[in-house]
């Protein structure tokens, strides 16, 4: 059997045009030999429809979506596509999570998936009811019958170190061991995160080793909303050696010949080599750009725009626009006052000069003036100190704002994850923007990634992404500069935050792997520092509430997946 693997971008609500990728799709694969073409979890509708599933008028277009693709599917071939199947006679939740095997002659529900995620980012059990069964579908092919074990998603997710997301103990692999498949089919919508792609890989192996079968993983690509997938799909064989690998952060299409299982207790034959995966710090920066370009296209725009301080936090933004959009469709703002220093002005023009973006130069000074002249009536003496620094950002926040209005561009936020944890930003200054680019890099990542993109082996990656691909890109003077936001005279980040080497430790600790004080200090981190690092967090909750989309790239980032209370003990 002749398996096409269709790593597709959808556009989330999109059914007609996700039909037509989908059918795109079934022609290539068609063109190929195929008999069978995988498209991801809810492929008809892009993952996560969200509310968009409790709209009837949307799951009756569906229908009409389906009885198209079944008229337009191209003889021989047979597709699984990701659906919502409506429960009869039932409100909220009233739908299935399911697959469609469409055919030329017809459509029917071939697998309903069985563990629906409802932490982190993932609601599913608002939307869906549980299958209850395993589900194998038999198909001819090949001049054989074959035996396909189908599952979605989470059922993959069933290992002992995981047990505590499903407390009844519901194992879609130990159910299909009975069945005797000759292949696991798990098709998937899983969002990146770092470190995910081995966890995967992982898991699909020991799903291979219980069933002695190969496994197929095949998951979306694409940007929605704060969601960014990377795709990454693959094979391995019964040994959990991989077959395949499909690309990272883009659109792919893969035919993979099966061959039938060997029998039980034969040893299996020497495994193809399979393409290795990026660098970590590759996909990492991949997935920032599938994002802000997928983001921008999704939502309308082509244009973005943000404030280029000569810091390595809006550094790095510049490169993931310039890669995301094209260098000739971002522009970046200088605002400097009287407090920015003349080396992050020379580094700013530098990097833009490096990146061929358009810049405009806004000095602040005067609109300082200006409000230190307005507000004394109601102050009783000028703006001063913390009030008068987050005027200057609130100065800047609202100049951005204009020129994005009036070009019609996307602002991009350039905050980190260190800064947005501990509230070390400006509500309506510089966190304006429709999208956060780096909120889920802690500072010490955003160095990191920095270092990389300077080095050599970021030359491939930074060609194929249009950027300069020769020498330093952030350059070194913006790298080892003491982190400022400049808003006083000689202010170093290291005046109100410890050091980002050990402020950092301490914010993922305490964000993503939900650490106490108590256990913190326990480990032999300093009492006060880990009371204070918790006030901070906790006091920064209405400003993270008000804050743009953050692309999430980590376990648990700031957004639909943080659900903290603002007002609460």
């Amino acid at each position: 059997m002749r398996l096409a693997l269709a790593q597709l971008n959808p556009l989330v609500g999109d059914l007609e045009g996700n039909g037509h990728r989908i059918l795109a799709a079934a022609e290539r694969a068609r063109a190929g030999g195929a008999d069978l073409l995988l498209t991801p979890e809810l492929s008809l509708w892009g993952y996560p429809p969200r509310d968009l599933l409790l709209r009837p008028a949307l799951i009756q277009r569906q229908g009409r979506v389906l009885a198209s693709l079944v008229a337009a599917c191209p003889d021989g071939l047979a597709l699984l596509v990701g659906v919502a199947e409506p429960v009869a006679g039932r409100r909220q939740p009233g739908l299935h999570n399911a697959l469609a095997l469409v055919e030329r002659g017809g459509w029917r529900i071939v697998c309903r998936k069985r563990l629906l995620p409802s932490y982190d980012v993932f609601d599913e059990r608002r939307y869906f009811l549980p299958g209850d069964a395993p589900a194998v579908l038999e198909l001819e092919a090949g001049g054989r019958s074959w035996r396909l074990g189908l599952t979605i998603c989470e059922d993959l997710w069933v290992e002992e170190n995981l047990r505590s997301r499903w407390p009844d103990a519901v194992d879609p692999i130990a159910d299909l061991a009975p069945g005797r498949i000759d292949l696991l089919l798990n098709l998937s919508a899983s969002p990146f995160g770092r470190g995910k792609g081995e966890v995967r890989q992982g898991l699909a192996a020991r799903a291979a080793a219980r069933l002695a079968a190969p496994v197929v993983y095949l998951n979306q690509v694409g940007g929605n909303d704060e969601l960014v997938f990377d795709g990454a799909s693959f094979v391995v064989d019964r040994a959990g050696r991989p077959l395949l690998r499909l690309a990272c952060a883009a659109e792919d299409l893969a035919l993979w010949p099966a061959d039938p299982t060997p029998a039980a207790g034969a040893e299996p034959a020497p495994a193809p080599a399979a393409a290795a995966p990026p660098d970590p710090w590759e996909q990492l920066l991949r997935v920032l750009v599938l994002g802000v370009r997928d983001y921008a296209a999704k939502c309308g725009f082509q244009r973005a725009l943000l404030g280029l301080s000569g810091g390595i936090d809006s550094a790095l933004v510049a490169v993931i626009a310039a890669a995301a959009l094209g260098p000739d469709q971002v522009e970046v703002l200088r605002m400097p006052s009287p407090f920015s220093s003349a080396g992050s002005l020379g580094d700013a023009d530098d990097l833009a000069r490096r990146l061929g973006l358009a810049t405009a130069t806004l000095p602040i000074a005067p609109l300082m003036e200006a409000f230190a002249a307005a507000l004394p009536p109601a102050l009783g003496a000028p703006p001063a100190g913390v009030t008068e620094e987050n005027l200057q950002s609130r100065i800047r926040g609202t100049l951005l704002m204009a020129v994005a209005n009036q070009k019609g561009g996307l602002l991009l936020s350039t905050g980190n994850k260190s800064e947005l944890a501990v509230g070390y930003c400006t509500l309506y200054g510089d966190m304006n923007g429709g999208l956060s680019v780096i909120g889920d890099l802690y500072k010490t990542t955003v160095f990191g990634l920095c270092e990389w993109l300077d080095g050599e082996a970021s030359g491939p990656c930074r060609a194929a992404l249009g950027l300069p691909s020769d020498g330093e890109l952030i350059g070194a003077a913006i790298r080892t500069k003491p982190p400022s936001a400049e808003l006083r005279p000689d202010q170093r980040d290291s005046d109100s935050l410890p050091d980002y080497g050990v402020l950092d430790p301490l914010l993922k600790a305490s964000i993503e792997e939900l650490r106490t004080p108590e256990e913190l200090v326990a480990e032999g981190a300093d009492p006060a520092l880990v009371a204070r690092v918790a006030g901070l967090l906790r006091r920064a909750e209405f400003k993270r509430r008000q804050a743009a989309p953050v692309l999430k790239v980590s376990d648990r980032a700031f957004g639909t997946g943080w659900r903290m209370p603002i007002a609460s003990a």
